[in-house]
């Protein structure tokens, strides 16, 4: 009998770990989060303390020494740092998934041989434990822009949702560098230099208007862009998302998804005699 499962099943297998395993899932988040801070000092202190640091930084290179400034910056509105603050938060989130994905069936060998272990959830723990320091950091951003500038736009109630289709990309990223990271142990070389090229080549630090017509099609293909752009509009100027933009990013962001899960069922039989 064959052991294909039907479209229906397969549109599903990629989120089962919000199904059948949901628990295996829920276990392995809050292990991954404490065992990340687990000896430290300041605990899950660090959670904060990490991308204030990582922002004083960058204000300093940019803000105070060269001087950028942003077409939507005005008397008494937010200031580059909450600007670049956003985008650091969109950018973590990405970059935590990218560094991670190569070492998530290398890192976790001994669930290989165990036929009854889903190896397909493990991207999802590492997705949500990015989304929770994402998220640590949008608080983070709210008593930053309160103590400034006042209440907040209540606009920035939906950055989960406009952090979603992205959270999509990571998922897929999950798939393909876990099956990639066993095969080529080189990639773990180069996602760290990967996800330094999609933060300086994305609007991060710089108006994509601003650049010459022939650099803009450069960053606009970056998947950071887009989803650093409407974080922007909802955090910090009260403006409502692109929803057509939003919806097309999703499909975009589904069916590298499908193509990733694919790719990592079609890899996986390999993956114990590799290892």
């Amino acid at each position: 009998m064959s052991t294909r499962p039907s479209p229906a099943g397969f549109l599903a297998e990629p989120f089962s770990a919000f199904g059948r395993h949901r628990l295996l899932t829920w276990e392995l988040t809050k292990r991954d989060v404490q065992g990340r801070y687990r000896g430290a000092s300041f605990g899950l202190l660090w959670s904060v303390l990490s991308p204030f640091l990582m922002l004083l930084v960058y204000t300093v290179a940019f803000g105070s020494i060269l001087k950028s400034r942003w077409p939507q910056q005005v008397e008494g509105g937010p200031d580059f740092t909450l600007i670049l603050f956003v985008a650091l938060i969109v950018h973590g989130l990405f970059a935590e998934c990218l560094s991670r994905a190569p070492q998530l069936v290398l890192g976790n060998s001994s669930y290989v041989k165990r036929v009854v272990f889903p190896l397909e959830i493990l991207p999802w723990p590492m997705l949500l434990s990015a989304f929770f320091h994402a998220l640590m950091n949008v608080l983070v951003l709210l008593v930053l822009f309160t103590l400034r500038f006042g209440a907040p736009p209540w606009t920035v109630l939906l950055f989960p949702l406009v952090l979603a289709p992205l959270g999509l990309v990571g998922a897929g990223v999950g798939w393909l560098f876990a099956s990639l990271g066993v095969y080529l142990r080189d990639i773990s070389q180069i996602t760290g230099v990967l996800s330094t090229a999609l933060l300086f080549l994305s609007s991060a630090m710089v108006p994509v208007e601003m650049l010459a017509p022939g650099y803009q099609l450069v960053f606009r293909l970056n998947p950071l862009t887009f989803i650093i752009d409407e974080a922007r509009k909802i955090a910090l100027w009260g403006q409502l998302p692109d929803w057509q933009g939003l919806g097309l990013y999703t499909l975009g962001a589904l069916l590298f998804c499908y193509l990733s899960y694919a790719w990592f069922r079609a890899t996986r039989p390999g993956f114990a005699d590799v290892l």
